[in-house]
């Protein structure tokens, strides 16, 4: 516990640097309608604890773990898929750099118009912004196998499967962790984005409504909501990955 206090102290201390920072400068500014302090934030996000935490938070969070699944099994497969086959290699890779090109801002108003202001609009976002990473990153994780270990294992009589359960999957193994770290705050923040632009609940859509009502401590409240909640499963996700790839690192 010491040790990992001590590891932390480092960005504990920039982060209590940065919010003195951001205090001074908003009480400085005195206009908290479009810079809050810290405090102001803090109050505001302890006033609205209620419906925050039992409304909007579990909102976000379903579209965020719905898009977030589908973008696991949708990347992982793509991965596979352009690992095993250099024809579908050569196909989907283009395809898959290219959709990350599309302004999330434009396409996310026309998924509300295909399907409403219901859940799957802003699941649509989420997938679009996080499948990305997670493809691209497992592939490169796959194609990362040493050559030598697979020949090697092929001398001893393995089959593909065994080389590829045995080999490329451990080598893939990190990759696929650190595309998660990476996906979810990103899944999070599509989820807001589609809640921002339109939705009937969600921690964007609310942050949104404060801003129409130049409470500024309303509209970040929200928004350091889904940081710690970021902060939190990211968290969650190293420490799996700490059991699970003990062997990263290693040569």
């Amino acid at each position: 516990m010491k040790k990992a206090c001590k590891g932390n102290l480092p960005a504990l201390l920039f982060l209590f640097a940065l919010l003195m920072l951001w205090q001074l400068g908003a009480m400085k500014i005195d206009a908290s309608y479009i810079l809050p302090t810290p405090m102001q934030i803090l109050r505001k996000l302890w006033e609205l604890r209620v419906i925050l935490f039992t409304v909007h938070l579990p909102a976000t969070m379903e579209v965020t773990l719905i898009g977030l699944a589908i973008s696991l099994v949708l990347g992982l497969g793509l991965a596979v898929l352009m690992d095993v086959s250099p024809f579908w290699q050569k196909a989907l890779y283009p395809v898959v750099v290219a959709s990350q090109t599309i302004p999330t801002t434009t396409i996310a108003p026309l998924f509300v118009l295909w399907f409403g202001y219901g859940i799957w609009s802003k699941v649509l976002v989420t997938i679009l912004i996080t499948f990305f990473p997670i493809t691209i990153t497992v592939y490169d994780g796959l194609r990362s196998a040493k050559v030598e270990m697979a020949e090697l294992l092929l001398t001893y009589g393995a089959t593909k499967r065994d080389i590829y359960w045995k080999v490329k999957v451990p080598c893939a193994l990190p990759y696929f962790f650190s595309a998660v770290k990476m996906a979810v705050p990103m899944s999070i923040i599509g989820a807001a984005i589609g809640e921002w632009l339109g939705a009937q609940s969600g921690l964007g859509y609310f942050s949104r409504r404060m801003m129409t009502q130049l409470d500024g401590a309303g509209v970040f409240s929200p928004i350091v909501l889904l940081s710690v909640t970021a902060m939190v499963t990211v968290g969650i996700v190293s420490l799996l990955e700490k059991r699970l790839v003990r062997w990263r690192g290693e040569s």
